[in-house]
């Protein structure tokens, strides 16, 4: 795992919706500890809770785990502790992504809670379809904001070279990806040619595009929790998104060879066979 990068913000654009909170990790010389992650919290709304009403406080990672009660997503719905290891990519970009999406966290940990709930009580062994499509998106998720139909047809209907190439001026005027999964963000410090997310997509009005920042970020939260808590059941509600593919995120799909790496952008039937 790679040491602390005070920088690692300014490495690469799909960092961008963490720019907002993650200014003063910049200052810091060694990993963030959680009085440091508490100040962000503090600095960014005051306040974040679960739905059940309990404020998110991030604590250090309980080693053996029996009960019901000890497990990490009721852990977090019934007491709002947060289980995260320091000096940890993984957990702290979940504990970033906790801050920037907090009403989409909760929703999928209130889903990951009600759905373990029902299998414990049901004695069931294996994990529903719920929550595989919650624990998909937590880790993997990409927001795809458009607010032009075609468009997502295209992303959609695995059209990537048209969508990415083709169609890369009106990509970038009327498209805009915005990374939620917080394994995802870890894969992006080293990214790779193969890095994939899971993507929904939200339809947006042309003004999206031209508000600030932390507005798009408030906007796409609230939309987002909306949107889990009516339409997520499996993880065949998700879309497959190639993310080094969107203009800029990568050095080399300036080249318009890129797009033809079938491997990766893989078109819809090599998808139904994977």
């Amino acid at each position: 795992m790679p040491g602390w990068k005070p920088d690692f913000l300014n490495t690469s654009p799909i960092f961008e919706p963490l720019h907002p909170i993650g200014s003063s990790l910049e200052k810091l010389s060694d990993w963030p500890n959680f009085r440091d992650i508490a100040y962000l919290i503090h600095q960014s709304s005051g306040r974040i809770a679960t739905r059940s009403g309990k404020s998110v406080h991030f604590v250090p990672q309980q080693k053996s785990v029996c009960g019901f009660e000890e497990q990490y997503e009721v852990r977090i719905y019934q007491k709002g502790e947060v289980q995260t290891r320091l000096c940890n990519w993984h957990d702290l970009f979940n504990a970033l992504v906790w801050i920037v999406f907090s009403k989409t966290k909760a929703e999928l940990n209130q889903l990951h809670y009600q759905a373990m709930m029902q299998e414990w009580q049901g004695g069931k062994k294996q994990r529903g379809l719920l929550r595989d499509a919650a624990t998909c998106f937590d880790e993997s998720g990409v927001v795809v904001v458009c607010s032009d139909d075609n468009l997502a047809q295209l992303l959609k209907d695995f059209e990537w070279k048209e969508l990415f190439w083709t169609q890369r001026t009106r990509l970038l005027a009327h498209m805009k990806f915005f990374i939620f999964g917080h394994g995802l963000y870890e894969k992006a410090l080293s990214p790779y040619v193969g890095m994939t997310g899971k993507g929904i997509v939200l339809p947006v009005a042309e003004e999206f595009f031209s508000q600030t920042l932390s507005s798009q970020l408030e906007f796409i939260d609230t939309m987002l929790s909306v949107y889990i808590r009516q339409h997520l059941t499996a993880t065949t509600d998700l879309t497959p998104v190639p993310v080094l593919g969107y203009p800029g995120w990568s050095s080399g799909n300036a080249e318009q060879s890129y797009y033809d790496n079938r491997l990766y952008f893989r078109p819809r039937s090599m998808q139904k066979k994977n």
